[in-house]
């Protein structure tokens, strides 16, 4: 078996200065190497490890037995309950009783943290990340920004120290004046993290954030810092990496202002519209982050750019290699994964700072789009379910997709629900963001709530294609980006010759209605609605009928309100039916319109349509006829739990009236907190639930008095 070995490799001038150690290290190559994460994460660093020859092991937990990750490895150890994957003390007792030499923590649960780095160290494991007391001096927030003011760091202005009272914070809130940002020390991901516009909204924010840090970080991410919240501001990160020969370098900046709920969305690298000066000086600065904490391996040095006046501020450092690491990969040409085990096996760093900064003017721009299970149109509420369609694009050496999840895995309510990053490469900017756009438009989903269509706007909104980024983006641009669209009548013919073509369909069901005689009836009525907030007329019933004239041959007619019947005569239509979803081409009098067509089989009402690279949701509405054969009715009005979850507080009680709008019950889910309030003005007639139950996705939470419920 290969292992990583020692080899010269030449060290010239550098663009910037670093230091060198003045001692040998010893070189210790890597054979064996346990996986101690999730995910496209331990995917992606298993692809690296067995590229290099060395023997991995994933960890899983109960919710991913059966996962792409447990079976990537050719040895795989379940660890029982979802929190599992925290539990340091057994994963180094079980890399241990295995006889494994390194483990990677990946980039998430346990790399951040300092005990665990320092137990594999005392336990002879070595541990693919920086050293422990590198670790802990960068993760703890208020400690890093001593140690950065100290090396000539600029940091934002705030309040660090260990007046924790509610009062007290609430004073220095005051002094550094509002707006003002809550975050946990502990940190990251936008966990407990919170904007704080006026005094008068102070308290309840710092309950909520503390609430959520706890949730997230365990004891002590309750204890917060209070900053200066820049009104506008970017958000610019250099990605760092140092050895244990006293060698630091910079591999390029990314910049990741769009971001929802404080966390990322989109990532790119070079940072766009910044000047050569400052993009040289914030790589100065991180690697003098870098170098003052001894740091040792892949690390992110955290900026806050204020696009007012052009100056910048220290952060955070993330201790690890993070999610958005192959766009500086794309941009420098480079294994970043391979680096962490070349260096924690004691080799230099394989290329100088010159070397870099020529990759770099050479390879372009590079864009990462992270596909997350969520409802961007509701807040970015984040979803959970299985993947029963899902096709991807085409990759090469300029799109690269890094995905934990392939067509009938299911997605966690346990985790994070991100399902993959789609990663591209151009030789400008430019270039860069058509192709990300193409890209996206060969995306498809059905089973959960993805944010797909969302990122293909932000790829032609005209402000992210000038650069005018900043962390407020999406909140700026909110009317154009969520602007509703209007569903052409091509797609309604679509989606009724899709199932018209589905055998299944064709023979069953209530909602193609026969107007001939028998199963072979050539003519069928489809009444189909929009599930999707964003195309007009959402609730408005389309009506479809479809005859078919001959072989592949077929006549429709649109029906909608207020508008005139679109019919079709002669239309030719190559439906090719498998399995729950059905591809077809069709020729339009103007057009040659091809579609993919999938009836979610978990809820047959529910259609997508694939079209021109867009995707529309219909929901077939069932005829009065069979709703009265079933004896089915209204029900009373009512809110349910818009994803899975658990119920951290009901805000209202039974009986009261409440406004539209008004906060009903608090929920987390993926350890993010979510206020659900009010479609309408009512009174409580019942709160299903009581705080710390768990709930599933579509579970009432609320029911109003009927006399309250609108018959809109």
């Amino acid at each position: 078996m290969r292992s990583i070995r020692p080899r010269h490799v030449p060290h010239g001038r550098r663009l910037l200065s670093s230091t060198t150690a003045t001692s040998p290290v010893s070189v210790t190559p890597i054979t064996s190497l346990l996986i101690a994460n999730r995910g496209e994460i331990a995917l992606r660093i298993n692809r690296t490890a067995k590229r290099l020859g060395i023997q991995t092991t994933t960890l899983y937990t109960d919710p991913d037995a059966s996962s792409q990750h447990a079976a990537c490895s050719p040895n795989a150890i379940g660890l029982g309950a979802a929190n599992a994957y925290l539990d340091g003390e057994r994963i180094v007792t079980l890399a241990k009783l295995h006889g494994i030499q390194a483990l990677h923590p990946g980039y998430g649960f346990l790399s951040e943290n300092a005990a665990f780095a320092e137990r594999c160290e005392k336990e002879g494991i070595v541990f693919v990340g920086p050293p422990a007391k590198a670790m802990a001096d960068m993760g703890d927030k208020a400690r890093s920004k001593e140690i950065m003011t100290k090396a000539g760091v600029p940091c934002v202005p705030g309040y660090h120290g260990g007046d924790q009272g509610e009062a007290e914070l609430l004073g220095h809130a005051r002094e550094i004046e509002f707006p003002v940002l809550l975050k946990s020390v502990k940190g990251g991901g936008g966990k407990g993290m919170r904007i704080v516009m006026e005094e008068g909204e102070f308290l309840q924010q710092l309950k909520s954030a503390r609430a959520e840090a706890r949730a997230s970080f365990g004891e002590g991410g309750e204890i917060m810092l209070v900053e200066k919240y820049i009104v506008r501001p970017r958000h610019v990160e250099v990605q760092v990496f140092a050895d244990k020969w006293g060698n630091c370098v910079a591999l390029g900046e990314r910049d990741c202002s769009i971001q929802r709920r404080h966390q990322k969305i989109l990532e790119e690298s070079p940072a766009p519209n910044l000047d050569d000066a400052t993009r040289l000086d914030l790589w100065e600065k991180a690697r003098t982050a870098a170098l003052a904490v001894g740091y040792v391996g892949a690390g992110t040095v955290e900026f806050i750019l204020d696009k007012d006046n052009g100056n910048f501020y220290f952060m955070e450092m993330n201790t690890r290699l993070q999610v958005e690491h192959p766009v500086s990969e794309m941009v420098t040409g480079t294994d970043l994964v391979e680096w962490q085990f070349r260096v924690a096996a004691g080799e230099k760093l394989p290329l100088t700072q010159d070397e870099i900064m020529q990759r770099i003017q050479e390879r372009g721009a590079a864009i990462e789009a992270r596909i997350y299970a969520e409802s961007p149109e509701k807040g970015f509420l984040p979803d959970s379910g299985r993947l029963v369609h899902l096709a991807t694009p085409k990759t090469d050496e300029d799109i690269r997709i890094d995905a934990g999840f392939v067509e009938g895995d299911t997605v966690s309510e346990a985790y994070d629900g991100m399902i993959a990053k789609l990663i591209v490469r151009g030789d400008d900017r430019e270039t860069a963001i058509r192709r990300m756009e193409r890209a996206l438009r060969e995306y498809e989903v059905v089973g959960l709530s993805t944010n797909i269509e969302f990122l293909k706007r932000l790829c032609i909104s005209p402000a992210f294609i000038e650069g005018d980024v900043e962390t407020g983006f999406i909140q700026k641009w909110e009317s154009e980006l969520f602007q509703p669209l209007v569903a052409k009548p091509e797609v309604f013919v679509q989606a009724a010759l899709g199932l018209f073509a589905s055998s299944a369909q064709a023979e069953t069901g209530p909602h193609g209605q026969s107007l001939g005689f028998g199963q072979c009836a050539s003519q069928r009525t489809y009444a189909f609605k929009s599930l999707d907030p964003l195309v007009t007329g959402e609730g408005e019933i389309i009506n479809v009928s479809v005859t078919q004239k001959g072989h592949q041959l077929f006549d429709a007619t649109v029906s909608q309100k207020d508008q005139n019947a679109a019919e079709y005569q002669g239309l030719v239509s190559t439906p090719v039916p498998s399995s729950q979803k059905t591809s077809l081409t069709t020729f339009f009098p103007e057009a040659r319109i091809e579609a993919t067509v999938v009836q979610d089989p978990n809820n047959d009402n529910k259609i997508s349509v694939f079209q021109h690279g867009l995707k529309t949701e219909l929901s077939l509405v069932s005829p009065v006829w069979y709703e009265k054969a079933l004896g089915i009715k209204e029900a009373t009005a009512s809110v349910v739990a818009p994803m899975p979850c658990k119920v951290l507080k009901n805000e209202v009680q039974e009986g009261d009236a409440v406004a539209k709008g008004a906060p009903l019950v608090v929920i987390e889910s993926m350890k993010m907190e979510t206020v659900i309030r009010s479609p309408q003005d009512g009174v409580i007639k019942k709160l299903a639930h009581k705080e710390g139950d768990k709930c599933k996705a579509g579970t009432v939470l609320v029911v109003f008095e009927e006399e309250d419920v609108s018959t809109t």
